[in-house]
């Protein structure tokens, strides 16, 4: 297949170019190269250089997609803005990529009936569940919502159940959760996964949207202080400054390591269904962020004192895993990577570069500034 991947130049689109590669499919790379995520560099990794197709530019800009999509089979749309505390200030900057610029790919689409488009995969997440599934003991699985600000406050962080008061007991999350995303970020992925069914029915374009959980790996940006814990803690390691954890540590995430996340994109391109599908991406596995901070500080020495801070962001959630149960049905995923091999794979990695830890604290006085994270 020739496959079009936007953003494909960043952690999850590079890996993926590359597993395409190997199964003998042409692809071509659409990215604007955002500083925040690469830095000063401007250019794909020296492996991709002379095998992809690059075309530079931006989502948002109608012409990009005019220069990449003529002749293409399939594209994995990864192009987004993925900051879930960044959201809430960079309103504007969210909605234009992560709406616009879907919303540029089917203008192009309906504007071209013979566009030769086989297969859509796009990047949605776990964010749109907002605090995703729970079970209460008298009233089965139920969905809270966002916990409020006053609870948090308080030190009560765990949700309670919306129908009786009572406590619950966080339980893997289906895609067929309601939607209820506590952070712009999450209210954009949800608009644009559904503007991907939408339009793959009307279209007759067979689509996915992925739900990824929390992706990490080695090639991820450490110089992004959006891109999660295990890049912001790992810094904080190396440079033996204190890790400071929100609400008591016990908080936890679904962390999927990057080989498995790129083997189920893959297999979206290989299905054979005819039709359009959401599907939860994950490992199978909770991890609370405390043993993320103490496993991390550890394998850097244990320099860094780790803290419980009590202070909270607004727009995080308080638990997550996914169901995985449709993914296996339907392209047989199953996830391959434990997450303690795969932290060991990304710490190995990190502590060959340089720490960076400018930009994560500047991300916590920008949202202190704002009122969006509160402290203790």
């Amino acid at each position: 297949m020739k496959v079009l991947i936007s953003g494909g130049a960043g952690f999850i689109g590079s890996n993926l170019a590359r597993h395409l590669l190997t199964q003998g499919h042409s692809v071509t790379i659409a990215d604007n190269f955002s500083p925040q995520i690469h830095g000063q560099n401007s250019d794909l990794p020296a492996d991709l250089r002379q095998d992809i197709r690059l075309v530079r530019g931006d989502v948002r800009d109608g012409d990009v997609w005019e220069s990449a999509l003529p002749g293409q089979n399939a594209v994995v749309h990864l192009a987004a803005e993925t900051g879930t505390g960044q959201s809430m200030y960079e309103v504007s900057r969210y909605e234009q990529v992560n709406l616009a610029g879907t919303a540029n790919l089917y203008q192009w689409l309906t504007s071209n009936a013979r566009h030769g488009l086989e297969r859509v995969v796009v990047a949605s997440s776990r964010a749109i569940y907002g605090e995703g599934a729970y079970r209460c003991a008298t009233d089965g699985v139920i969905y809270p919502r966002s916990r409020s600000t006053a609870d948090k406050s308080a030190g009560r962080f765990d949700p309670l159940c919306p129908l009786c008061g009572g406590p619950c007991e966080s339980v893997a999350t289906p895609e067929d959760a309601p939607f209820q995303p506590s952070s712009f970020y999450g209210l954009t992925k949800q608009v644009q996964e559904q503007m991907t069914m939408l339009f793959g029915g009307v279209l007759g374009i067979p689509s996915f949207a992925l739900r990824y959980q929390n992706v990490y790996g080695p090639g991820q940006s450490l110089k992004n202080p959006y891109t999660g814990i295990l890049a912001i803690f790992s810094n904080l390691a190396r440079s033996g400054k204190p890790i400071n954890i929100f609400e008591d540590g016990a908080e936890s995430r679904d962390f999927v390591y990057i080989d498995d996340v790129v083997r189920a994109t893959a297999a979206c391109l290989e299905c054979t269904s005819q039709s359009t599908h959401v599907l939860n991406v994950g490992s199978n596995e909770r991890t609370t962020v405390m043993q993320v901070a103490e496993a991390i500080n550890r394998f850097f020495g244990g320099r860094s004192t780790v803290t419980v801070s009590g202070a909270f962001r607004e727009g995080d959630i308080r638990h997550g895993m996914a169901d995985l149960k449709r993914a296996m049905e339907l392209i047989a995923y199953q996830p391959q990577w434990q997450f303690d091999a795969g932290l060991q794979n990304f710490l190995n990695w990190a502590a060959e570069s340089d720490p960076q830890t400018a930009g994560y604290e500047d991300s916590l006085r920008e949202m202190k500034q704002r009122g969006l994270l509160h402290e203790s």
